[in-house]
């Protein structure tokens, strides 16, 4: 390598350091850790009063709770304490973006490799099909596929739990038991995965169609490896920061979807919730005469503030690794 082209790369500052450097990152990694840590410890140490239906409905914020405790955010139309749905929401909402995006970095990372990678009619014919997907209503096509099949994953997880009921697995039967009810984010979760890995998969192509005239994969290519070997021990390595940088873009993206199909009542049912479904509550008692604010501004505001944290963390991950980001 050239001195003056070593010199170069030595002299760029560590991508994490630029990271660690960068502090509305930063901040929202915090706030983040927090959130994630908030929603699934919180709700286990509030009292067994603050976790059902009571005789309270619409209590305004910082009200006492009539089996000890205090209702920091209100309560709702049921009189279900609004701090604790926020929490157990966070749960849903972060867990559907977070798994949503795993489906559709794994769909894209290979589609765009492969595609990168190959050249050609192949990546001719590949980069085609992702215009076509790109011409088909992002949101019509999940609402489809919900409709389709919300009840066939209900009549497989029924029968997994009948299965193993017999069989005498318990674990398995109340996992199955546990998840029916959320059969329509599981489906709403593979939909929403099986949309949004369009511009992760033209972004590695990108990346790909330059690594792939490097002079680390020539020499792989001279040694006879295959090519399958080429993309998992050389290309994917060298994409590993990419890919995690656009995963924390892809998570808000994932997470809006579900949160406006869940306020349409597309989403996660009744008692279960989701920060889509406690906005469409809270948007249905708003009315002029006399206002449950709290029922939406609270799930507004840790909505909006994740979403904001999500796309501050992703920018400065973008800005310390993409390689097209100046220094």
């Amino acid at each position: 390598m050239p001195e003056t082209v070593k010199s170069a790369f030595q002299s760029r500052p560590d991508g994490w350091a630029l990271v660690r450097r960068n502090r509305p990152a930063m901040v929202s990694l915090v706030f983040l850790g927090f959130v994630v840590l908030a929603a699934f410890a919180v709700p286990l140490l509030l009292p067994d009063g603050l976790k059902g239906t009571g005789e309270g409905v619409f209590l305004p914020p910082f009200s006492p709770a009539p089996g000890g405790g205090v209702h920091l955010c209100g309560t709702d139309n049921n009189g279900q304490d609004l701090f604790f749905r926020l929490l157990t929401g966070a749960r849903v909402s972060l867990g559907v973006g977070i798994i949503g995006a795993l489906i559709s970095l794994c769909i894209g990372t290979v589609w765009g490799m492969v595609s990168g990678f190959c050249g050609g009619r192949v990546d001719a014919l590949m980069m085609r099909v992702v215009d076509m997907l790109y011409a088909v209503p992002r949101i019509l096509f999940i609402m489809i596929f919900i409709a389709a099949f919300d009840s066939v994953c209900k009549d497989w997880l029924d029968a997994l739990r009948l299965r193993a009921q017999e069989a005498g697995w318990a674990g398995v039967e109340g996992a199955a038991r546990q998840l029916i009810p959320y059969s329509k984010i599981l489906v709403m979760i593979l939909s929403l995965g099986l949309v949004e890995w369009l511009t992760m998969a033209r972004i590695i192509r990108g990346q790909v169609l330059v690594l792939r005239e490097t002079a680390f994969v020539t020499a792989a290519r001279a040694l006879g490896q295959s090519r399958a070997s080429i993309l998992r021990r050389h290309l994917l390595p060298n994409l590993s920061t990419l890919i995690l940088t656009y995963l924390t873009l892809t998570i808000p993206a994932v997470i809006l979807d579900e949160s406006f199909l869940s306020f349409l009542g597309l989403g996660i049912e009744d008692p279960a919730a989701s920060w889509g479904s406690l906005l469409k509550d809270g948007a249905q008692v708003i009315n002029p005469f006399e206002s449950k604010w709290w029922l939406l501004a609270f799930p507004a505001a840790l909505m909006s503030l994740s979403l904001l944290a999500l796309n501050f963390l992703g920018d400065g991950l973008r800005d310390a690794f993409d390689p097209k980001s100046g220094d």
